[in-house]
């Protein structure tokens, strides 16, 4: 697999981590910039659901080797983070 140029997976945070808070923040790390630009804050969760394509019909996301489910707000919360941490990034380029 192709490393991402991201590192947002060890990007230091305040937020206590487990083993799901860095595989999502790995998810996120190998998404295409592309991809991640066109999210939208005003999505409601069926269309972020949509959108992303990786979330199962009970509104998990579908994340391997994970400990625990992530919901659409942990989602947004963590990918407005890492739209943060990539503008960031590109700034200091």
């Amino acid at each position: 697999m192709l490393q991402p140029i991201w590192n947002f997976e060890q990007d230091p945070t305040d937020e206590r981590m487990d083993e799901t808070s860095y595989n999502l923040r790995a998810y996120f790390d190998r998404m295409a910039d592309d991809k991640l630009r066109q999210y939208s804050r005003a999505w409601n969760d069926e269309q972020l659901m949509q959108w992303d394509g990786n979330f199962k019909s009970d509104g998990e996301l579908l994340l391997p080797c994970s400990e625990r489910d992530v919901d659409a707000a942990e989602y947004r919360r963590v990918i407005e983070q890492c739209i943060r941490y990539r503008d960031r990034v590109r700034s200091r380029r």
